[in-house]
């Protein structure tokens, strides 16, 4: 073999490595290429349209509305529909607190004020209360009222025998029950029908309202210690 061919074969061989490298450098740089892309593809963040959990509108009913539809009983029509004495206003308040601020009560805050009991029912854990209304109030003699009004002692007897030191719903309050006078009183009845106090000495107009340490039965009638 001459010179020149050896030339031409050299020259060949140079041009066959040349290109081998050059297309593995385009192999390498479309790999790259591909990775780089996969790469800002992953780390791309994906838009969504639901709300995240901190979002996410929370939807759950009002103790106040829970208040007012546990109530049963015709006179709850009486019972103001705004303000603190209605059944939203009262369910926050401790039980004479809320009954001060009822306008079907006035006369007997007036005797818890004077027998001096309001802070004990306010701070007591759990009560239920039969409250008499005013009109209750009005069936007793003027004299008789004014009376009871100026004995503290017998007006206190009167007083606790209308409250039972526990909550009672509904499903609880119908038997005997001792009361803080230290006596009992008899509840019959149901909430359908209707429950009455003392063997019908006083009728449930509207019960089953909460305040916020009492279970609040109110009454058409004053009722009256054994002892």
């Amino acid at each position: 073999m001459n010179r020149s061919s050896l030339r031409r074969t050299g020259a060949a061989g140079a041009a066959l490595v040349a290109l081998t490298l050059g297309m593995a450098a385009c192999g390498d740089d479309a790999d790259s290429g591909s990775s780089a892309s996969d790469s800002a593809s992953s780390s791309t963040p994906v838009e969504s349209d639901s709300p995240t959990e901190s979002e996410s509108p929370m939807t759950s009913e009002s103790p106040m509305t829970d208040a007012a539809s546990q109530t049963f009983g015709d006179g709850c029509a009486a019972i103001p529909t705004e303000g603190k004495g209605s059944f939203n206003g009262m369910v926050t308040d401790p039980v004479a607190t809320a009954a001060s601020n009822n306008p079907l009560l006035t006369t007997l805050v007036a005797a818890v004020g004077v027998a001096g009991l309001g802070d004990t029912l306010n701070s007591a854990p759990a009560l239920t209360v039969f409250a008499p209304t005013d009109d209750a109030f009005k069936k007793i003699a003027p004299k008789d009222l004014k009376a009871v009004l100026a004995d503290k002692a017998t007006l206190t007897a009167i007083l606790t025998h209308h409250v039972i030191g526990e909550q009672l719903d509904p499903a609880s309050i119908v038997g005997e029950h001792e009361t803080l006078n230290g006596d009992t009183i008899t509840i019959e009845g149901d909430p359908e029908t209707g429950l009455t106090v003392d063997g019908n000495t006083a009728k449930v107009i509207c019960g089953n309202i909460p305040t916020a340490n009492a279970t609040v039965y109110v009454i058409d009638s004053v009722l009256m210690p054994t002892k």
